[in-house]
């Protein structure tokens, strides 16, 4: 019987933690009781935690002081902020509290009555949470020894257990009877259907950033900047138009196979090297954080998204480069723009304008996606009606997965070895999608080759594509996904993905090897003729010794490895370590580098543009 209150009681505090949060009653009943979603699953794991603090406090329903508060005072902030700024409360939100309490003056003259009402709140709730502690202390019956024993031995394994599966990045079959499915790529949706106490744990791990050893004001102001670049440019201002190719990679590396004609003929010879991605399979945006803003995931929590829990504010990217340049800055993606949270990254990076399914023009689809053809004829046609230098990002769908057999109707691409037949099919779906992207590239630049003035394309792959059992059958891999950690040579065969950067009037640039994309603005601006403190300058020095920054492998220039790395702060290398200082300030300290390192930045932040 006991067990049936706690259970009701934990039901209870669930439901009024969602009606709370969403702001109505809308959903919350399905939430509950649908098998589909995770509404029972919630408040059990809500009880066990009950049972396992009055097991500690030693008395009956002492933890519901504790428990309760704890999540019903979230749930009510993060109400407040979507009434706001549209976004649940993350748990990273703690990490910007300087712009929390600036937030705080426009709540109180927007709402001056309920200001002071949760003031009122807050004051009361306080005493008498005190009071009411100190009655339960004295009145609530107490637990024996041996109840309190038997509680800890049943609930400390089992909510161990469930803390075990809360890795998103990894499946989990019992995570997955659960119905707790974590979707990290909207986190809106994450938090609708996997509810508010169970999307802010899987936000839990990014939370904690903390600041490197020996960051500080003397450390940050010891980073020399003079010789690192100036601002200069070229007398003819180029075009610059930067392709992240959705899941784009050299099939023909699955050497046990042959595949019948070359699939990507076109970026083959056009090659410049190989982007190292910090990711497999997917997590796109976080290789997409790495290319427009030059700082590196190593030095973020494992696990975390940038995109999702960091970008709060204006923050230095190409696209404010670029304006600061004169350049007219536009991304394009044609799916919709609150994947990832774009249309509010992209804001905060400076765009002046985000071109997303909703506001482009209708587009022809290949299978379920728009097509790479489709996407650069409407990069071809904005560009053409461009009367300034333009900067255009865009971000490929066509060769998203999954890879179904007969996707295109009829494949071009003959694949020939041993496969079992649905691995050959999704094989064959999968090439044909990269020939398309290598004939829409060809498309481009033959576009570019006749146009007086000089356009520049970079384009990479974001990742491998996610083939499943392919890369096991065909003896590629030892297993569906990459390994986390592995000599340089097998982390290469599962991140590397092909690199081209071109000029009409230049051509290829040549033999850059293996870079993480951290590294791609400064490839980009020395191409066009641009020099800049941290793109060209700083970030010229760093790319200059190391080719590949991962959390879990430092890879110089001369192939030299430093697995586990980021373990080792006493032997980090200086200029490892000022990389980090300066991302570190940019993104979550006082901006203290900012004049000196991205002064374009700094000046349109200043004039309010």
């Amino acid at each position: 019987m006991g067990l049936i209150v706690s259970f009701l009681f934990a039901v209870l505090i669930v439901f009024a933690v969602e009606w709370i949060a969403r702001g109505s009653l809308t959903d919350i009943v399905e939430f509950l009781t649908s098998p589909a979603r995770p509404g029972m699953t919630t408040a059990a794991i809500l009880m066990l935690f009950m049972l396992t603090l009055d097991a500690v406090f030693g008395r009956v329903g002492q933890s519901a002081l504790i428990a309760v508060p704890a999540v019903i005072i979230p749930a009510f902030v993060s109400s407040e902020k979507q009434h706001y700024l549209s976004d649940p409360l993350y748990p990273s939100d703690f990490l910007f509290a300087r712009q929390i309490m600036e937030l705080m003056p426009v709540i109180v003259r927007d709402r001056p009555w309920a200001a002071v009402g949760l003031a009122l709140t807050v004051i009361l709730s306080i005493v008498g949470l005190v009071l009411f502690w100190r009655y339960a202390w004295r009145n609530f019956p107490r637990l024996s020894r041996r109840a309190r024993l038997t509680r800890l031995s049943l609930c400390l394994p089992l909510l161990g257990a469930f803390v075990s599966l809360m890795d998103y990045s990894q499946y989990s079959w019992i995570r997955d009877r659960l119905q707790v499915v974590p979707m990290m790529w909207d986190q809106k949706e994450n938090y609708r259907s996997n509810g508010f106490i169970l999307a802010f744990s899987f936000n839990l791990p990014m939370a904690h950033v903390k600041a490197p050893a020996g960051f500080g004001t003397e450390a940050l102001d010891a980073i020399p900047s003079r010789n690192y670049g100036y601002l200069a440019g070229p007398d003819e201002k180029p075009d610059i138009i930067m392709l992240m190719s959705e899941s784009f990679w050299d099939p023909t590396r699955l050497t046990a196979l042959t595949l019948k004609p070359d699939p990507m003929p076109n970026v083959r010879t056009m090659q410049s090297g190989n982007v190292f991605s910090p990711e497999f399979g997917g997590m796109t945006a976080n290789v997409e954080f790495e290319a427009l803003t030059g700082f590196s995931n190593a030095f973020l929590p494992y696990g975390s998204i940038p995109y999702q829990q960091y970008v709060r504010h204006q923050m230095p990217s190409l696209a404010t480069f670029f304006r600061g340049e004169g350049y007219a800055a536009r991304s394009i993606h044609p799916f919709s723009g609150w994947f990832w949270n774009r249309n509010e990254v992209y804001k905060a990076f400076g765009f002046e304008e985000f071109r997303t399914e909703e506001t482009l023009p209708p587009m022809e689809k290949r299978g379920i996606f728009a097509s790479d053809d489709a996407l650069m004829r409407e990069i071809i046609r904005e560009g053409d009606g461009m009367d300034k230098p333009f900067f255009f990002f865009a971000v490929t769908l066509q060769g998203h997965g999954p890879y179904e057999a007969h996707r295109y109707g009829r494949n071009t691409i003959d694949v020939q070895g041993y496969l079992p037949e649905a691995d050959r099919e999704t094989l064959a779906t999968y090439a044909q999608g990269v020939k398309e992207a290598d004939n829409s590239l060809k498309t481009l630049m033959d576009w570019a080759s006749k146009r007086e003035k000089e356009t520049i394309i970079v384009l990479w792959g974001d990742h491998l594509p996610p083939l499943g059992s392919v890369y096991m059958n065909s003896g590629y891999m030892a297993d569906q996904v990459a390994t986390r950690k592995a000599p340089i040579e097998i982390m290469k065969q599962q991140h590397e993905t092909p690199l081209v950067i071109w000029s009409s009037k230049k051509g290829i640039r040549k033999d850059i090897g293996t870079i993480s994309p951290a590294f791609l603005p400064y490839h980009l601006l020395k191409f066009a003729g641009y020099e800049h403190p941290y793109y060209t300058g700083f970030l010229g020095r760093v790319q200059k010794k190391y080719g590949i920054i991962d959390r879990y492998q430092l890879v110089a220039r001369d192939n030299r490895t430093s697995p586990d790395w980021v373990l080792k702060e006493k032997e980090l290398d200086p200029l490892i370590r000022d990389y980090r200082y300066i991302q570190h300030d940019i993104m979550f300290g006082k901006e203290q580098t900012l004049e000196r390192f991205f002064p374009s930045h700094a000046w349109m932040t200043n004039a309010g543009t």
